[in-house]
């Protein structure tokens, strides 16, 4: 195992404004392995979470589990650095009693509180930690809490992946109650690549009917965990100010840096930051940012603002002081000025390389803008109450804009297969619709050979997704290019075109493994599977290999197989069940997956119960992962087996669901969210 050193600043005790420098542990596989070798983002901060419990409501052995560490409960933080990566829960009122002076940056510090109805907070705990989570009892729980816990020990490459992307965009939301918000939630984010929570826009009403003039944190904080519970998408926290269009007082900054520092706490993606703050705060947001990301935002109402001066990079300049992201709003009186900030966004790109800028105009007549601006703009939706800027457009609108413009051009989008595709096909449809895609999509089967040829090399040709895989020797004729995945799996699921240049290309990926990694993290970090067993049945190698190498990207300890000799690029390091005493040999496995066709679903049974947390010694964190590939009707009741043998289960339709998200991505450069694909799946394939 390597250790580099991370220079990122950490979110520590909120009166310290110092980064630390903590060792983090990345790990380098040979390259049978398939997986991102050297990524911080897959062991993230390896210091011991100290969970503070509140009264009854103890959740730090679920905390445990889903980072896969060990547990334990003590009275005093002092020497918890002795117990490395552990968990330990501490009650919080032997946490007031010692403070939280003598962790020596060697632990985390998180409180955690159940949001009850009319439930004090005890503020003076929010202060002593690191972080702090608020959640509520129900189905929807620990999926937060997993999402929670991979931000806040830096385990997601949230940000890396958007600003790869040639476009990007976030849903600009202005509800006074983002619970009027949750029934459409889908819907309104169908094409965005995060979702903004204006504050400043929220509306607290007290029992004797009156408002509030600022949103009190504990209404604020209730409706970040009531977002984040319904969108795996990154939030964007804005207190956006009354002199840019927003309701926030100006008279006092420090009320923006306690807003601000207090979304940071509760593992919000992108904290947005207005210029017009003290220097010092900004600073001190910046260096207290831990895995946030902080956008620099300034917006121009006057009408005076002008591209072409040099108070423009100046703005830019100082905005990227502290921050990750700058955006700069401006109106505009007129067409010129959309020229004039294209060339500005020109000179600034080709000067600056880091941090991306985003920048549009407002009104009507800056529109334009809007459709030209690639990184994270702020879109809107039909569904929305109002817009949160004058001339603001929704993903639609931006799309039939750039095919007006010859930006976007209308191409042939094929489903090629069998039943499955043909059925999912009607789903992208209405995706297609939404996001008001040109595009037509087609629905054919496979044919003879070389069928397929013919349709990729029509130059209407935008993209294609197959069922069953193609195997990658038979696409190399006309195919240029593969995804390291598809290379290392053998087989191709989706064609897409990336742009080379002024050229485009045919490029052969695997989406599979992907909505096999995400249906793994759902529930457990990334870390969580670090170095631990897992087991493989199938049928034949290639059913199990986008499996073999989603485990692989997650750094799985050894993998033992069943059904199956493998003998392709990912056989090296895999362990074949030959009998009985294999079986024996093995102490616990963490996962468990299943290729095998549903009517041989009972084969799994067995096992299942074998390595119940009853019949053997459980995991270090307590739980276990099965996994059914079955598509079709089981015989038996599976998952009842599974559930009941201490396994958290998971099936076919959520892994299709995270393929059509991914498969999307690839093919159109849109997000969907996975809720509305899930319901798809599980509707309309199974």
């Amino acid at each position: 195992m390597a250790w580099v050193e991370d220079q990122r600043p950490m979110a520590i005790s909120n009166s310290i404004t110092v980064p630390l420098n903590v060792a983090l542990p990345t790990i380098s596989r040979h390259d049978h392995n398939g997986a991102l070798k050297n990524t911080k983002h897959q062991l993230g901060d390896p210091r011991t979470v100290i969970i503070i419990i509140n009264g009854s409501n103890d959740i730090s052995k679920v905390v445990a589990e889903i980072l896969g560490r060990p547990w334990r409960t003590s009275r005093t933080i002092a020497g918890s650095e002795a117990h490395g990566t552990a968990v330990i829960g501490i009650q919080a009122e032997d946490i007031k009693r010692a403070g939280a002076d003598d962790r020596r940056n060697s632990s985390i510090l998180i409180n955690t509180y159940r949001v009850d109805p009319g439930a004090p907070i005890d503020s003076s705990l929010t202060h002593l930690s690191d972080y702090e989570f608020l959640y509520q009892d129900g189905p929807l729980f620990r999926r937060d809490l997993a999402r929670f816990l991979a931000h806040v020990l830096g385990q997601t490459n949230f940000h890396e992946q958007l600003i790869k992307k040639e476009r990007s965009s976030f849903i600009s939301t202005t509800f006074p109650d983002v619970r009027t918000a949750l029934s459409n939630l889908d819907i309104l984010t169908v094409g965005a690549d995060g979702v903004e929570l204006r504050v400043d826009l929220l509306t607290e009403s007290h029992q004797d009917g009156t408002f509030s003039d600022i949103p009190s944190l504990r209404y604020v904080g209730e409706q970040v965990m009531l977002l984040r519970q319904r969108t795996e998408l990154p939030i964007i926290y804005s207190t956006r100010c009354t002199k840019e269009n927003g309701k926030f007082p100006m008279d006092n900054p420090e009320i923006y840096y306690d807003y601000l520092y207090r979304a940071i706490q509760w593992g919000v993606e992108y904290i947005d930051v207005e210029l017009w703050l003290p220097e010092q705060i900004r600073k001190k947001l910046y260096l207290m940012k831990g895995n946030s990301k902080i956008m620099s935002a300034f917006h121009d109402f006057s009408g005076d603002w002008k591209w072409t001066s040099p108070a423009a990079e100046e703005c830019f300049k100082e905005g990227a002081k502290y921050s990750d992201i700058v955006k700069i709003i401006a109106m505009a009186n007129s067409m010129a000025e959309n020229y004039d900030l294209e060339y500005f966004r020109t000179t600034i790109t080709s000067k600056y390389k880091h941090p991306p800028l985003s920048a549009v105009n407002m009104g009507q007549v800056g529109q334009l803008s809007r459709a030209l601006n690639t990184v994270f703009s702020p879109i809107t939706h039909p569904l929305l109450p109002t817009i949160a800027a004058p001339g603001q457009l929704s993903a639609a609108e931006i799309n039939g804009a750039l095919h007006v413009m010859g930006q976007l051009k209308k191409r042939d989008i094929y489903a090629i297969g069998t039943v499955k595709p043909i059925a999912q096909a009607v789903f992208f449809e209405k995706c297609f619709n939404e996001l008001g895609l040109p595009h037509r999509l087609t629905c054919v089967n496979r044919g003879l050979k070389g069928s397929i040829e013919a349709f990729v090399t029509q130059p209407s040709f935008g993209g294609a997704y197959l069922y069953p895989s193609l195997p990658l020797a038979s696409s190399q004729v006309y195919i240029s290019s593969f995804t390291d995945a598809a290379q290392r799996i053998g087989l191709v699921d989706t064609i897409f075109l990336r742009r080379e240049g002024d050229r485009q290309m045919l490029v052969g990926a695997n989406a599979t493994w992907s909505g096999l990694r995400a249906t793994l993290t759902r529930d457990f970090v990334p870390s969580a599977y670090f170095d631990r067993t897992a087991l493989i049945l199938s049928n034949t190698e290639a059913e199990a290999a986008p499996a073999i190498f989603a485990l692989r990207s997650l750094h799985i300890g050894t993998i033992y197989t069943v059904g199956f000799k493998a003998q392709g690029p990912l056989a090296a390091g895999l362990e074949p069940w030959t009998s009985i005493q294999s079986v024996e040999r093995v102490e616990q496995p963490f996962v468990i997956i299943s290729a095998l066709p549903s009517e041989k679903s009972l084969l799994v049974q067995p096992l299942l119960r074998h390595f119940s947390a009853n019949g053997k010694a459980a995991p270090i964190g307590g739980e276990k992962v099965f996994l059914d590939l079955a598509d079709g009707p089981r015989k038996g009741d599976l998952l009842t087996v599974a559930a009941t043998s201490g396994w958290t289960a998971y099936v076919m339709a959520d892994v299709s669901a995270w393929t059509i998200v991914e498969t999307l991505r690839l093919l159109v450069g849109h997000n969907v969210p996975f809720d509305f694909a899930r319901m798809a799946s599980g509707r309309v394939l199974y």
